[in-house]
């Protein structure tokens, strides 16, 4: 009886010490943050270029001729004046 209760107690591990165990994936941890930098030196200004040449002033038009006279009116003898009455506004 003790020999089957040995047998039936190391059976069942058998084919677990079989099995592939699965690897142990050691993570690494980072280290504190280091100091800043020193900032670097700033550049030099460049050259600022030539002005250019100014161009020619260009030609003057000539005048322009004048027009023609208008005829001038007669004077009249009979004169009426029509005085029109203001427009109807509309009701609202």
């Amino acid at each position: 009886m003790k020999l089957s209760m040995l047998i039936a107690t190391l059976f069942p591990v058998t084919p677990l010490a079989a099995c592939a165990r699965p690897e142990v994936v050691v993570m690494p941890v980072p280290g504190p943050v280091g100091a800043t930098g020193a900032t670097g030196a700033t550049g030099d200004t460049g050259n600022t270029g030539n002005t250019g040449t100014a161009g020619t002033t260009g030609n003057t038009g000539s005048p322009g001729y004048d027009g023609a006279k208008g005829d001038t009116g007669k004077a009249g003898t009979d004169t009426t004046v029509i005085v029109v009455p203001p427009a109807a506004s509309a009701p609202n």
